[in-house]
């Protein structure tokens, strides 16, 4: 079940909120695990089991390293959550790519177990190890009861596609988190906002990378092929994080605080600032956890540079068990060590558009290997961008181009600060007037929100085009 789903929206989300808050304080945690229990179960009762599984293995490997502090016996809890969690990952998501890549150099012929990924395993499983780590570091408190600790893993909100919350981040919202009309209308402005990201922004700009995507690249254009990059570019964003907002905006109708996870990615000046302001909570767990621990920065260039490949290559495997990602990892590893070395002392003294036309061009290139697994399609989709399929540009690239030239307009403009900037700018003129100025936004408010909503649910009523793109994740 995914949140831009009529069945989510009409069905499951209203009795979710009835039944929790209906519910008394002590048994809201009940309500949520049990909820989010069958949240999951509506696309894969089957791995309902393994999210049991995966909230027993970490209950109980946190409890270890409590029961067991200041003794060596501290690490059999961590080791047993490390090995159970990354087991677990690597045997459903990379078991059947690492047998055939095997099989492919070896001559050998290991079966493959075939069987489906189970939906947003790499966010929860990222989630829980995290637990058992902070408790063994000693930045998080265990948690005792396990219908909370239950509710922490199986939190319906974030469960498909993040962001990745750490424990230590709501570990007092579990116990004791307040709920107010306020921020329980916050919550359902957040959620409306990024359903119109997703529905109206991803879902419409996405036809055209279909579009562009599904073309024979004997008649695909150059100018087509770029333009169908940029839109694929926009529908990630938008559709990710959309997704994001939605989250965000549902914890806080449930009462929690998830950290944010993007920030205009597509103003940066630099690819650095790029993954700063891009998946924020993917980046954090992996510098918190791999880069930090491996000696980061502190140990001389040489090992700052090695941990940034280290970093990056488990960032593209993260992204899927093809070699498509590994590339797509080790791209964004080049340009971050070439940034380190030198080219961003360069980009200080350059003006700042150069910056940010070059890391759009690197980011918008970098989409090609985001998006073909098959490595000879991908090469021959990226020899079309650089002139060698049907020419510079032709009739079905001009229509296309006019065609979503509007589209493509909002997109650019919705992706930066520039909407929020005119919203504070036109409520400032009413600076002397503070009971018509908040009369006015608040009308205004309410008529935006009200549209938002009508406009996303035609859309899904309609039964338009409506994919997800990090449900393979």
């Amino acid at each position: 079940m995914v949140f831009s789903s009529l069945t989510f929206l009409f069905l499951f989300l209203p009795a979710m909120l009835l039944v929790y808050y209906a519910s008394p304080r002590q048994g809201k945690n009940a309500v949520l695990f049990l909820g989010s229990l069958l949240f999951y179960a509506w696309g894969e009762p089957v791995y309902v089991v393994l999210m049991i599984f995966s909230t027993v293995l970490d209950y109980t490997c946190g409890r270890l390293v409590e029961r067991y502090r200041g003794t060596p016996k501290r690490k059999i809890g961590l080791i047993i959550s490390l090995c159970g969690n990354l087991g677990l990952l690597v045997f459903f998501k990379y078991a059947d790519f690492l047998a055939g890549t095997v099989n492919s150099l070896a001559g050998l012929s290991l079966p493959k177990h075939g069987l489906p990924l189970p939906i947003g395993i790499s966010f929860y499983t990222f989630q829980t190890m995290s637990y058992t780590i902070d408790v063994y570091r000693g930045t998080a408190k265990v948690q005792r009861n396990i219908i909370s600790f239950g509710a922490y893993v199986a939190l319906f909100p974030q469960l498909i596609a993040g962001p990745i919350v750490r424990y230590r981040d709501i570990a007092e919202e579990l116990d004791t988190r307040t709920h107010s009309f306020d921020s329980f209308g916050e919550g359902a402005r957040r959620f409306v906002t990024g359903l119109a990201k997703k529905v109206l922004l991803a879902n419409n700009i996405g036809l055209l990378w279909d579009a562009v995507s599904q073309t024979d690249l004997t008649k695909l254009t150059a100018s087509g092929a770029w333009l169908g990059l940029i839109a694929l570019a926009f529908q990630i964003y938008f559709d990710f994080s959309g997704y994001s907002d939605m989250a965000i905006g549902l914890g806080r109708m449930l009462g929690f605080t998830f950290p944010e996870n993007f920030n205009y990615p597509y103003i940066a000046v630099s690819v650095t600032e790029f993954w700063r302001r891009w998946h924020i909570s993917l980046g954090a767990w992996f510098r918190d956890y791999v880069y930090i621990p491996l000696g980061g920065n502190r140990r001389g260039l040489a090992v700052q540079l090695r941990n940034i490949v280290i970093v990056w290559l488990l960032t593209g495997f993260w992204h899927g068990a093809s070699w498509n990602f590994v590339l797509w990892g080790m791209w964004y590893a080049v340009l971050l060590l070439c940034e380190k070395l030198f080219l961003s002392r360069l980009l200080k003294h350059l003006p700042r558009l150069f910056g940010h036309i070059y890391t759009l061009f690197v980011v918008v290139f970098a989409g090609a290997l985001f998006a073909f697994e098959d490595m000879r399609q991908c090469l021959s989709f990226i020899r079309v961008l650089f002139g060698g399929g049907a020419g510079l540009i032709n009739d079905a690239t001009r229509y296309q181009l006019l065609s979503y030239a509007p589209l493509l307009a909002v997109c650019a403009v919705a992706s930066t600060p520039l909407p929020g900037w005119l919203c504070r700018k036109a409520a400032g003129l009413f600076t002397g007037h503070r009971r018509l100025r908040a009369s006015l936004v608040t009308a205004l408010d309410s008529v935006w929100l009200l549209g938002l909503s009508a406009l996303s649910l035609a859309y899904l009523i309609s039964g338009s085009y409506n994919p997800f793109l990090y449900f393979r994740f």
